[in-house]
């Protein structure tokens, strides 16, 4: 009995929660009450929402625009509309995530001629969807199987083309054939329709005809009967009355105008031609 044990502890040890209990409660820091979700939730990962050189705002803006709907509008505008934060702040946010990768943004020529600004959200920078990986898209439905194809529809007649077809007077083409409705209901047209008549019209004003003018020229002495198809009517009319080319006037001396690169407007989202950054012109002229 008065043998002396040297494999018993000299004195008692304590638990230590953290090697024992990996689960117990923590003596300090944050403590998570959390609920499983089973609906209305998005996933994101932590290499986001713990990012060590992303700011707070940068990191709760690509949080909200992975949340939303494809479509969803997030332009500086828009989410200066939506946040209690101003369009510069957002604006440099933005430029945040781009720099990390987790947004793209590019600009892409409609075939209206018209610059726009595409986004797109990545939720792991550097990952590429391949084609055989699935898409965030929901599945289009199936259409009824019918024996009997769908009938084609009929292509529109041709239209004159113009010599140079510049995104502003393109545009101005557009302007023209959707404000014809206001003429006669019976003029409405598609987008599809507008996009094909547009270098028509174009071809009109390229010829030193006003958009007053076209309007007229293309709304006078219509049929009382139903416009079964109004875009072939206005193809027909914009070949057929296309006036002949102005006189020739020499060029007058004068420097050409530098050709800026495009900037993305820190106050509307909208592509501008300046040689920095910046705001453009409707920005600026509404802040003084």
């Amino acid at each position: 009995m008065d043998t002396e044990n040297t494999s018993a502890p000299s004195r008692s040890q304590s638990r230590v929660s953290g090697e024992n209990h990996p689960h117990a409660r923590p003596q300090a820091g944050v403590v998570h009450d959390n609920a499983r979700h089973t609906e209305n939730f998005t996933v994101i990962g932590n290499d986001l929402i713990q990012h060590r050189e992303l700011s707070g705002l940068a990191i709760g803006l690509a949080c909200y625009i992975q949340s939303v709907r494809q479509g969803t509008a997030v332009d500086i505008k828009t989410l200066a509309d939506r946040f209690p934060e101003g369009p510069t702040r957002i604006a440099a946010a933005l430029r945040e995530l781009e720099t990390h990768g987790y947004l793209r943004r590019t600009r892409e020529r409609t075939p209206t001629g018209r610059i726009v600004t595409r986004t797109v959200s990545c939720n792991r920078p550097g990952h590429r969807r391949t084609p055989s990986e699935p898409s965030d898209r929901r599945p289009a439905r199936r259409a009824a199987a019918t024996d009997e194809p769908p009938p084609r529809k009929k292509r529109l007649p041709a239209v004159p083309q113009p010599s140079c077809a510049s995104p502003a007077l393109l545009q101005t083409a557009v302007d023209v054939l959707a404000g014809l409705r206001r003429r006669d209901p019976r003029l409405l047209l598609s987008a599809t329709d507008a996009e094909h008549l547009a270098p028509g019209v174009a071809a009109w004003l390229e010829r030193d005809v006003t958009a007053t003018a076209v309007r007229h020229a293309l709304t006078e002495n219509l049929p009382n009967e139903p416009l079964i198809r109004p875009a072939a009517f206005l193809a027909h009319r914009l070949a057929a009355q296309l006036p002949p080319p102005p006189p020739f006037r020499p060029p007058t001396p004068s420097a050409p105008e530098p050709r800026h690169p495009f900037q993305t407007c820190d106050g509307c989202d909208r592509p501008f031609r300046a040689p920095t950054p910046g705001r453009c012109r409707d920005c600026r002229s509404d802040r003084l």
